[in-house]
């Protein structure tokens, strides 16, 4: 694509993003209960190199110099979640005042700063009070996220710009209760599906116990992306179909259609679910979209599991194999750099949804790269992340061109952090962060980025004179 940075509209949010268990550390301070992730991080091989987001970046007590980073970014908003543990570290019950302080005074930090808060409540990690009785397997936990949804939208709500209740619920629900590589480590297959649908239920109670508390701005963080048949066969074809409907549909038409995209999938839920359906699909004010890459499925060729494209390879007798997408660059995760996904799947959704679909938010977008350090001129030099960056935007305009109502674009992330069972190799930072000294640096990543959003800034102004 050109080196020419794309014009957006007026009024196009840019942001930036993080999570809680990521940067925050200081997991065992401030009345903070232990999450899924803290037990999870204490099981041997599940994370590289054996380590554990106790510190990460140390952003619960450096988050002044994060928010002035962030300041100096120039950018509209800053996507954060929090910790439903430092919160409520029961997950329900008596509220742990520390840690809404904590809080508090972030969300005064960034106000100050002109950064708004854009808040998600529930990015995978659950207190491990409610692991123990049962997680998202058990129903009650749903209403749990409502109440810990009011407690926050209460202390917050006045300064909170957008509210997302729950990140990715397809990722939490693959990775961590159907193969087991992230918390809580679960291996249920197709069992998982329980989970997600009272994942489901328990965003659209958050939802309601937001609005209850005078929030508005509601969205989701949801996980969506083409996905194409391996070939034109007819078994390649229905093994896309059905990969396409569980990853992406069950996902998406709950909170817009009110249904379940496939009939055989609502009949293997427990619960009410025609009622459950009618709260979850609440309406939303936008909705967010995380996109990294798109997935090419065939038809299983044996019962030896998938190729290794996703973290773990799948259990026999799935009915889909992801294969590796050929032909263009990786990401030093191993990821494959599409940025004409991203306009694919926003269009996809406008066509799928059509005047049902709220206005879209990308939520999510970023590229890791095994960044080194300051070189002697103490610049980190990332132009792949740069090149990553400027072509999904170029994608992302040429869906609003073609008529997609996109409002904005959140980069993840904003700081090199903990990146789940990959540890601290994969960094998707915009500012590079030493781990051994807490010592940030930012990337020429973040430098490209403030000059975008000056130069979007300096176009509107120019153009209103």
């Amino acid at each position: 694509m050109t080196n020419a940075d794309p014009m957006f509209p007026p009024g196009f949010l840019w942001g930036v993003a993080a999570a809680a268990y990521q940067i925050e550390g200081a997991t065992d301070l401030g009345g903070r209960g232990p999450s899924i992730w803290d037990e999870f991080c204490t099981r041997p091989g599940v994370i590289a190199r054996e380590e554990t987001g106790a510190a990460a970046t140390d952003h619960y007590h450096r988050y002044p110099e994060d928010v002035a980073l962030m300041r100096d970014l120039g950018v509209d908003a800053y996507r954060l979640s929090v910790s439903w543990s430092r919160v409520l570290p029961s997950g329900s019950g008596e509220v742990n005042d520390e840690g809404l302080d904590f809080y508090d005074r972030l969300i005064d930090e960034l106000c100050a700063a002109g950064v708004a808060p854009a808040v998600t409540l529930f990015h995978w990690d659950l207190p491990q009070a409610l692991q123990d009785a049962g997680g998202w397997l058990n129903r009650d936990t749903a209403a749990r996220l409502a109440d810990y949804a009011a407690i926050v939208g209460a202390r917050l709500g006045d300064r909170v710009r957008m509210w997302m209740p729950l990140n990715e619920p397809v990722v939490h629900t693959l990775y961590g209760h159907a193969l087991g590589v992230h918390a809580p480590g679960q291996t249920l297959g197709f069992g998982a599906l329980q989970a997600a649908h009272h994942q489901l239920l328990g965003h659209g109670l958050a939802v309601q116990a937001l609005r209850s508390a005078g929030c508005g701005n509601i969205g989701i963080a949801s996980n969506h992306a083409p996905v194409h048949a391996a070939s034109d066969s007819d078994a390649d074809v229905e093994a896309a179909e059905i990969y396409d409907h569980i990853v992406n549909w069950t996902f998406a038409d709950p909170i817009l259609r009110g249904t379940y995209s496939a009939p055989e999938l609502a009949a293997i839920l427990q619960g009410p679910v025609e009622d459950d359906l009618k709260t979850i699909a609440q309406p939303l004010d936008w909705f967010g979209i995380n996109y990294y890459e798109p997935t090419v499925i065939a038809a299983p060729t044996s019962d030896e599991g998938s190729t290794g494209v996703l973290e773990v390879d799948l259990p026999p007798g799935m009915p889909f194999q992801p294969v590796a997408l050929e032909g263009y660059p990786r990401t030093d995760f191993g990821w494959p750099i599409v940025p004409d996904g991203l306009r694919e799947i926003v269009q996809i959704f406008a066509d799928r949804y059509g005047d049902a679909l709220p206005p879209i938010y990308i939520t999510e977008s970023g590229a890791s790269y095994h960044d080194a350090g300051p070189d002697a001129d103490g610049r980190v030099r990332d132009q792949r992340r740069i090149d990553y960056h400027r072509d999904h935007l170029h994608a992302l305009k040429q869906a609003i061109d073609d008529g997609v109502d996109v409002r904005g674009y959140f980069v993840w992330s904003i700081l090199d952090n903990f990146e789940w069972a990959a540890g601290y190799q994969e960094r998707f930072g915009l500012v590079h962060v030493d781990f051994e000294t807490q010592t940030r640096t930012p990337k020429d990543s973040y430098h490209w980025y403030r000059n975008l959003i000056a130069a979007q800034r300096q176009t509107v102004t120019a153009s209103r004179s």
